[in-house]
């Protein structure tokens, strides 16, 4: 953490202690308003229950639980911050490394922190590739971004899933309201920790995996002639 503030960075989900991790990064937007980042953890991520934070214990933001009440207090802490013209963002790190399907704990869960806990995406992370993509009351859920640099480049048994294949995500919201305006996505590829933008070829592989994994969640991929994936829904 110390490293991170000294290079500037804005951080969430972990800290010196409970409330450290529970905080924020709040990233400052030119036009004004303001992104805040909430980092959360489930053991479904294989997170052990030894690296949550406590009172005077540092760790990460790990969610004991995902009951109404807890839901609740998320909400409360969301209230507390939010300003007008803000924009919330729940990071989750959720579920296992390799496989397309999203649990229905998962997808109920997503609902709740837009319809409850007011966030205005859900960015889920832990797979090593990208997973479906949905659209819920107008805001984005990523139920799994993929790796974009990870040292995980090499490791053998998953060649199915095309670990390699990263997406970068730009999407654009309303300001005020949140709602999801367009949602594009750039293909790269990992070679020796670096990032090159991927070949046609993949990146039609790409759009054809997440079209398959995405369209029973109401959304669609096409592929455009600049090589970028465009989300429809």
């Amino acid at each position: 953490l110390d490293t991170l503030r000294l290079a500037g960075l804005a951080y969430a989900g972990a800290g010196l202690d409970a409330d450290e991790a529970a905080a924020p990064a709040v990233i400052e937007l030119a036009g004004g308003g303001r992104v805040l980042v909430f980092g959360f953890a489930l053991g479904t991520s294989g997170v052990p229950a030894s690296w949550a934070a406590g009172a005077y214990k540092p760790g990460i933001n790990l969610l004991a639980d995902v009951s109404a009440r807890s839901l609740a207090q998320i909400a409360r802490s969301v209230q507390a911050i939010r300003q007008p013209g803000d924009l919330a963002v729940a990071s989750i790190h959720w579920g296992g490394n390799w496989g397309y399907q999203v649990p229905a704990e998962e997808r109920t869960l997503a609902h709740a922190l837009i319809d409850v806990a007011g966030f205005d995406v859900v960015h889920g992370h832990s797979s090593h590739h990208p997973k479906p993509i949905e659209i819920h009351d107008g805001r984005l859920i990523l139920y799994g971004c993929g790796d974009f640099l990870t040292d995980y480049e090499g490791i053998t048994g998953y060649e199915t899933f095309r670990g390699e294949l990263a997406l970068m995500y730009l999407p654009r919201l309303a300001i005020p309201g949140g709602t999801l305006v367009s949602l594009d996505a750039v293909p790269f590829q990992l070679a020796k920790f670096r990032l090159n933008r991927a070949l046609r070829e993949d990146a039609a592989w790409l759009a054809a995996m997440l079209e398959r994994e995405c369209s029973p969640f109401g959304t669609h991929v096409a592929l455009g002639s600049d090589d970028r994936l465009t989300v429809l829904w």
